[in-house]
């Protein structure tokens, strides 16, 4: 039993519980190009997302380099639209929930919204 839901292991296929949150994730990590595909398969549960991680071809390296959790259960996080911080100088993204749904740091700037800090992927 994975405790948890958000960890990505080092496997060429991924299968989790599904949730929203965690739906909105997928699609986000699938939009920045830090996974080849996904499915969100229903059963008579919660359904199920198989995520297809991306690897280099030539280096054997994941595309996400690092997924480190920001807000946990016991200590969340929250920032206001000044306070998101790039990560790696732009070149990671931060995963934000919003007012508006599950966004990115860029979306979060642009719509000038703020809230829990999620995670950050690089």
């Amino acid at each position: 039993m994975v405790t948890d839901p958000i960890a990505l292991a080092g496997h060429r296929i991924v299968e989790i519980p599904a949730s929203n949150l965690k739906k909105r994730m997928t699609e986000i990590l699938y939009e920045q190009g830090y996974i080849l595909k996904y499915k969100f398969e229903e059963d008579n549960k919660q359904g199920l997302i198989k995520i297809a991680l991306k690897y280099d071809p030539t280096t054997k390296q994941p595309a996400i380099r690092a997924l480190e959790r920001i807000s946990r259960p016991g200590l969340r996080q929250y920032a206001k639209p000044a306070e998101i911080k790039r990560v790696i100088n732009g070149l990671g993204v931060a995963i934000l929930s919003t007012s508006k749904g599950v966004i990115t740091d860029k979306q979060a700037k642009a719509e000038n919204v703020g809230g829990e800090v999620l995670c950050h992927i690089y």
